[in-house]
């Protein structure tokens, strides 16, 4: 009898500290799949520059949408909550893209053909792909988890960030976003926080 209680102790001892060694190695390397709120108006300092590339493996920057309001999203195939909301960036692009307004989809997958198989499998087909594999992008933006999402302005200064899943489609989503564009977000910072 003890030999039994003794041997289910130390596996969930043993268990214990296998799932406490991951999430301090998670939290390290900056993985970390955060539900806060962090939706708030943010100072209207341009944002650093932010470098990734295309589905082509072409270098691109955040800086070649001058001119059109962004939202840009950090995610990665392999989060769970980031899987949950791009059908609904991917419906976003299809009723507000066009030349004032682009959902830029950053993945920070280690390879395009991850991303790729994703939009193939979730019917993603109207966000370009876009990755940055070194995950520096997560440093430069000081993004505490995926998702994250920033609303850039049409000059690339940031208006709002959210930390956390959105349905990004949802009407009052969409006429919120529909007036940033329209004023090229001059004081767009109200928005959904559900």
């Amino acid at each position: 009898m003890t030999t039994g209680f003794a041997n289910r102790r130390g596996l969930v001892i043993a268990g214990v500290i296998a799932a406490l060694t991951v999430a301090v190695i998670a939290d390290l390397h900056g993985f970390r799949q955060v539900a806060v709120d962090a939706d708030a108006p943010r100072a209207s300092a341009q944002l650093p520059e932010i470098r990734f590339e295309d589905g082509d493996g072409a270098p691109r920057t955040l800086a070649d949408f001058h001119g059109r309001v962004v939202l840009l999203n950090l995610w990665a195939t392999w989060c769970v909550p980031c899987r949950k909301e791009m059908p609904s960036l991917d419906r976003l692009q299809a009723t507000l893209g066009g030349p004032g307004f682009e959902v830029v989809a950053l993945s920070i997958d280690n390879s395009t053909q991850a991303v790729r198989d994703f939009y193939r499998e979730y019917g993603i087909g109207r966000l370009a792909i876009y990755i940055d594999p070194s995950t520096r992008v997560t440093d430069t933006l000081g993004a505490v988890g995926i998702p994250t999402t920033v609303l850039v302005d049409r000059d690339g200064r940031e208006r709002w960030r959210r930390v956390g899943p959105a349905e990004w489609d949802a009407p009052e989503m969409v006429e919120q976003l529909r007036e940033a564009v329209e004023a090229g977000t001059a004081g767009a910072t109200n928005h959904d926080k559900s």
